[in-house]
């Protein structure tokens, strides 16, 4: 569920805009003081439930003694993985139909104009967006409605360790033709005036603590915090199995693979004098370019978007794996057809990001306020599922582990006794992660700024 596009797409773009190494550092103390504990905090409460998130948090409220209210944190987790998979999905389908263009040799010696070209014709095509978009949710529902051994664990068995190949072979390559060198000290080596000094449009240096908040931000986004994802995949871990040990190796492979993400693209990036800050566009704008003028480039480009399109599909399985386990216990509907109905209701949403690229371009919804003057539909649901529902569930995630569930509850479920490590556990949970948490949310709502 971690590993996903935001390690491979994002992560890289976000490093590149905000100093590189620096921010990376910052980054890696947010995983530990922000991403663990609550990570720690959700698989616990999703094991102690054994349901999906909605039935967890009613249970839990009333095992503590307080208002069943609480399954409303539930809702708000499966709502916002439902909401992002219909977006997720339309995304997922550029890596998709980016396999076959870079083996059909499409961007062998063309030029940084024909790649981009090509790519303002797939997201200008509403036709094509929406076969792709098809393709991808019938892939991700394929392994959901075989269910937990027979669908999720086989296939994240399959997908996780190729990703992991992939990726090596990507680095190895770079070694080889890119300049890996440059890379390693970009990505490495602290430059904190990069990190806090910025240029605004007239040339004016100032100093913002944006970067920072944004690598907060990511590191809590990266971990599928606060989206019922977790929650529900922590249902279904043994009771032997140590949370606090398998919440490190998580988040250890996630910062693993996000930065051999930057090993893999940033030599690439360098060795054709490309800018590691292109934002978004980074993989399909200049990335293509990069494999098409490379000795073997379009074996290692084909590589590159079958390890994405791998990563997206292993996130987008547990995006919608909370609410189908909600339809199968509380409607009694088999898996199949609970895969089925929430399938076809999320590839519906998702047509309204297939034309927010194209033949509703023009639309904003909410052109009155001012920071969505120019915001399409895909941009408002992206707003709205990751800078508010996320961060929120986050938030009510650590308040209710230490503030409504019992000490003993907890002690008991992680398994730590009252050792130093479940001390600080809770320290970090009822108090420095909260205000963490809150900062970025108030943040990203432009209550609080930073500069």
């Amino acid at each position: 569920s971690a590993v996903g596009l935001g390690n491979i797409w994002k992560f890289p773009y976000i490093t590149g805009e905000n100093g590189g190494g620096a921010f990376v550092l910052v980054y890696l103390a947010c995983i530990l003081v922000i991403g663990v504990p609550i990570m720690m905090a959700e698989i616990m409460l999703g094991r102690r439930g054994r349901q999906s998130p909605i039935n967890t948090m009613r249970d839990l409220s009333i095992e503590a003694g307080h208002s069943t209210h609480w399954q409303y944190l539930g809702w708000l987790g499966v709502i916002a993985g439902f909401l992002i998979l219909s977006y997720y999905s339309v995304i997922a389908g550029w890596a998709l139909s980016y396999i076959f263009r870079a083996a059909s040799g499409v961007f062998t010696d063309a030029s940084v104009e024909v790649v981009k070209t090509e790519f303002v014709s797939l997201v200008g095509d509403p036709e094509k967006l929406v076969a792709w978009h098809s393709l991808f949710m019938v892939l991700t529902m394929f392994v959901v409605a075989r269910g937990v051994q027979g669908g999720l664990e086989k296939a994240v068995k399959f997908l996780m360790p190729s990703l992991f190949i992939i990726l090596i072979l990507l680095v190895g390559y770079s070694m080889q033709n890119g300049e890996f060198n440059m890379a390693v000290k970009f990505l490495f080596t602290p430059d904190f005036e990069a990190l806090f000094y910025k240029t605004d449009a007239q040339g004016n240096e100032y100093m913002s603590w944006n970067a920072v908040l944004i690598a907060m931000g990511h590191a809590f986004f990266t971990l599928s915090l606060g989206m019922g994802a977790i929650m529900v995949y922590g249902s279904y871990l043994p009771a032997d199995t140590s949370i606090a040990k398998t919440t490190f190796m998580i988040a250890a492979a996630d910062t693993i693979v996000a930065l051999m993400a930057g090993l893999a693209i940033f030599p690439i990036v360098f060795a054709n004098n490309l800018e590691p800050g292109s934002g978004p566009g980074l993989i399909f704008n200049t990335l293509p370019f990069a494999f098409g003028h490379m000795d073997g480039g379009i074996i290692f480009g084909t590589l590159f978007f079958v390890l994405l399109s791998f990563a997206a599909w292993s996130s987008s399985i547990s995006l919608i794996e909370p609410a189908v386990a909600w339809l199968v216990e509380n409607l009694s509907l088999s898996r199949i057809k609970a895969s089925v109905l929430m399938g076809i209701a999320c590839w519906a949403v998702g047509l309204l990001t297939v034309f927010s690229f194209n033949i509703w371009s023009d639309v904003k919804p909410l052109a009155d306020i001012k920071i969505f003057k120019d915001a399409t539909i895909f941009d408002l649901l992206d707003y709205l599922t990751a800078n508010i529902m996320l961060p929120l569930g986050g938030l009510l995630i650590a308040i209710f582990s230490v503030w409504i569930m019992s000490r003993e509850a907890s002690m008991e479920e992680l398994d730590m006794g009252d050792r130093p490590g479940y001390k600080l556990w809770r320290f970090l949970v009822r108090y420095i992660t909260p205000i963490a948490v809150l900062i970025v949310f108030l943040n990203v709502l432009g209550i609080l700024t930073f500069k």
